[in-house]
């Protein structure tokens, strides 16, 4: 497998709405390098006592953005595989899964979530309209907010995927 060229950074002076959305895919591009061109071994590989593997990274951040942006954003139900599982009963099934799952398959799931995540985006004009899902506690968050919470997820995760993926075969950097 091939891997993609590096990530773009983010413009220097951009606008907000521009910043935000070249953070967020700048971290999306980073993490599918550190998951890109390894096997299905490899994905399942864990540092020291942590269970996080770097397919379980790559299944739980496309299960977030579908969330963020399908359920939250728009209030809509999520598709499969997320729709037919019982959180309740296996709340890590997005990190714990991915074991059975082959690396083109996680590549894809993540692909077409992000994919989603940015035609959703691009039919909203302003950062500040709110999400259509309301939370039980009444909470409602703005877009900025799911775009900067995003931004902080990846960004944890991606953290966390340096690591692995260096544990595995010493790639460093982005």
């Amino acid at each position: 497998m091939t891997m993609s060229p590096s990530p773009t950074d983010p413009t220097a002076a951009p606008n907000e709405r521009q910043g935000l959305e070249e953070f967020l895919d700048y971290y999306r591009a980073v993490l599918r390098r550190k998951v890109e061109g390894l096997a299905s071994a490899d994905l399942n590989r864990h540092v020291g006592a942590s269970p996080l593997t770097l397919g379980g990274i790559i299944k739980h951040l496309s299960l977030v953005e579908e969330q963020w942006f399908v359920e939250d954003i728009l209030d809509q139900e999520l598709s499969e595989p997320w729709a037919s599982i019982d959180w309740k009963a296996d709340p890590d099934w997005d990190f714990e899964s991915a074991a059975e799952d082959t690396p083109d398959y996680l590549l894809r799931l993540h692909a077409k979530a992000c994919e989603q995540s940015r035609e959703i985006l691009a039919g909203i004009d302003d950062l500040d309209t709110f999400v259509a899902h309301e939370r039980s506690s009444g909470d409602r968050f703005n877009v900025r907010w799911v775009l900067i919470h995003m931004i902080e997820e990846y960004a944890r995760h991606v953290g966390h995927a340096d690591l692995i993926r260096e544990s595995i075969d010493g790639a460093t950097g982005d």
